[in-house]
Order: structure tokens, then C-alpha cells, then sequence
């Protein structure tokens, strides 16, 4: 998009998102604190909206690392939790760090 409030702003409709090829829209901005700003929305996977989408970077990363001329990226997820991510285009790799947040425990009994 071309402003990072385009990004905070969008409000896409999920049943046209449906109609789209692939599984995840991201829509992304250069950002004014970050690099880039990022938003990741998957209702075929079940997930209006991704909180902090790992996945999504993983696709946006060396987009930016393209147009800024950089390999480390500063990104944020900005969704309604939202998320920092240090992130590194490693060519055929994407390289992702920062916090996690648990939601869930379980055992798997085979």
C-alpha cells in the first residue's frame, strides 16, 4: 500500500478475500518507526487476522530487503495484538526473531 495508515486502516472484505488466489493476503507499507508495517489476513485457514503472521513475513521480508537495499528488516505486525519482528533476508531463507506469546498447551497421546 502506499502509506503505513492504509495498512492500519484496511478493513478488507474476507468474503472477496475468499475469491483471491493463495491462501493469506498481506498487505504492507513502508513504515515511519519500522521498516515496514504489515498486515496479514487468512479466513481460507480459518484466521481473519493473524496477530503477529510468521508466515506472512516470510513472504513481505524480501520484498522490502529488495527495495530498501537491506538485508535486516525492522517489521511490524500491525493487527490489533500486533508484534515487532527482527527479520533478515538470507536469500533463500527468511530469518525471524522476536517475542512469542503462549496460547496453548497440550499432550499427545499415540
Amino acid at each position: 500500500m502506499e502509506t503505513e495508515q492504509q495498512v492500519r486502516l484496511a478493513s478488507p472484505n474476507l468474503e472477496k478475500v475468499m475469491q483471491l488466489e493463495g491462501e493469506i493476503l498481506h498487505v504492507t507499507a513502508q513504515g515511519s518507526d519500522f521498516d515496514c508495517v504489515t498486515r496479514s489476513f487468512a479466513p481460507k485457514c480459518a484466521v481473519a487476522e493473524d496477530p503477529v503472521c510468521g508466515r506472512g513475513h516470510c513472504h513481505v521480508v524480501p520484498l522490502w530487503a529488495k527495495t530498501l537495499g537491506k538485508k535486516e528488516i525492522l517489521a511490524y505486525q500491525a493487527s490489533k495484538r500486533g508484534g515487532v519482528l527482527h527479520c533478515q533476508d538470507a536469500g533463500e531463507r527468511t530469518v525471524l526473531r522476536g517475542n512469542a506469546v503462549l496460547f496453548s498447551e497440550g499432550i499427545l497421546h499415540l
